[in-house]
């Protein structure tokens, strides 16, 4: 085995070129700032689904700004800034729609999550990653910040803080 270093030395440091010259998430075709937002819908999770209905999304054309926040049930940022959109959203739930998609988990997993966070702004389940392709996230939490005309206006990878979220709240209500 030692007499193979050499090209195990060759190997990882090819396939560490090779991580660092992969295409930026914007060369890729996901969703880019200035650009209009994808459509779609997704089933709501259920205890979401007498108010809101059983699917939700992006649509043509919107009542209200978006905060599309992109999150999992194992993801440790996630668990932190779930009070702060919940708080964000009862107060400003008249002005923006915060909307949850639950990626890269299993449907029991979320639900615990908003159980134990007591979050009572929507979130769709998105079982097949069609979030994934259609705005290419990076991973969780992300959010996209969507202007009623659908234009995205930003996109925020990692954890929100209150003082994104009222800049971000400027942007679509300024």
């Amino acid at each position: 085995m030692l007499r193979f270093w050499p090209i195990w030395v060759l190997l990882l440091g090819g396939l560490f070129l090779w991580g660092l010259q992969r295409p930026s998430p914007e060369a890729l075709g996901s969703v880019r700032v200035g650009k209009p937002a994808p459509t779609f819908s997704l089933p709501v999770l259920a205890p979401y689904r007498e108010r809101f209905g059983p699917e939700l999304g992006v649509g043509e054309t919107l009542e209200k700004p978006v905060f599309l926040n992109i999150w999992a049930s194992w993801c440790i940022p996630c668990r932190t800034e779930a009070p702060l959109l919940e708080s964000f959203y009862q107060r400003y739930q008249d002005r923006v729609l915060v909307l949850g998609v639950n990626v890269q988990d299993q449907e029991e997993a979320a639900l615990r999550f908003i159980a134990q966070y007591g979050l009572t702004f929507p979130s769709v389940y998105d079982a097949r990653g069609r979030i994934g392709i259609e705005y290419g996230y990076t991973g969780v939490p992300e959010t996209f910040i969507i202007s009623k005309e659908r234009k995205v206006l930003a996109r925020h990878i990692g954890e929100l803080s209150e003082s994104k979220l009222q800049e971000y709240l400027r942007q679509v209500w300024p």
